[in-house]
């Protein structure tokens, strides 16, 4: 069945209707025709504006994985607009309560996560945390249960060095997009395929790839 046509996977129905708003407003800027820019400053401003989101199949993943877990202590590398981070909630919830630490470096996507966070009523539920990853993520105080990378890629292997040391045996990470820009997370493959740092690690076959890995 098509997504579009596909009921959502989320047990509160009031959430899931903001969810499918925000995919339609993502997948609709996904339609519009590739831009170039002259600098990177230009290219900075636009993509401030674009969603950018986890793509819906993996986000429902990451929300069954979660509740199947019984996942109460998240961490999220990379919030954009929030839509990822409303899936991660709404397990959190559905398990009994808990947290989401969220992270974001655009104030402007920080503002509006926030937002997105308040209409959907699970504010209370997310920790975000604004600025720059390497500091937002060195203070936690909790055993945590999943994490998900969605950020850009040069982060991903100092957001996962910061969160490991706190990952529960059994926790979960999922990076998004390993194949799709590999040479991108080359350093991010080199720390989970190195057996010192304790973790198994499989590719899904979503689009792009999407790693699952195991703290042992």
């Amino acid at each position: 069945m098509p997504d579009a046509l596909r009921p959502g996977v989320l047990a509160d129905a009031h959430v899931q209707a903001i969810l499918d708003r925000l995919h339609a407003h993502a997948d609709a800027q996904q339609q519009d025709p590739p831009r170039t820019f002259s600098d990177d400053a230009k290219r900075k401003r636009y993509m401030q504006g674009r969603y950018v989101a986890l793509d819906r199949d993996k986000a429902e993943f990451c929300y069954l994985l979660c509740r199947a877990m019984g996942a109460r202590q998240v961490v999220e590398a990379g919030t954009s607009f929030g839509v990822s981070t409303l899936y991660l909630a709404a397990a959190v919830h559905d398990n009994g309560g808990g947290r989401v630490i969220a992270t974001e470096y655009e104030p402007s996507k920080a503002r509006e996560a926030r937002r997105n966070f308040a209409e959907a009523g699970v504010e209370e539920t997310i920790d975000l945390r604004e600025g720059d990853l390497r500091e937002t993520l060195r203070t936690i105080d909790v055993a945590v249960d999943f994490m998900l990378v969605d950020i850009w890629t040069p982060m991903a292997r100092p957001a996962l060095e910061l969160v490991a040391p706190r990952l529960r045996r059994g926790a979960v990470v999922m990076c998004d997009n390993i194949i799709a820009v590999a040479d991108g997370y080359r350093d991010y493959r080199a720390f989970i395929d190195d057996p010192a740092n304790g973790f198994r690690s499989m590719t899904l076959p979503f689009p792009g790839g999407f790693e699952m890995s195991l703290r042992i």
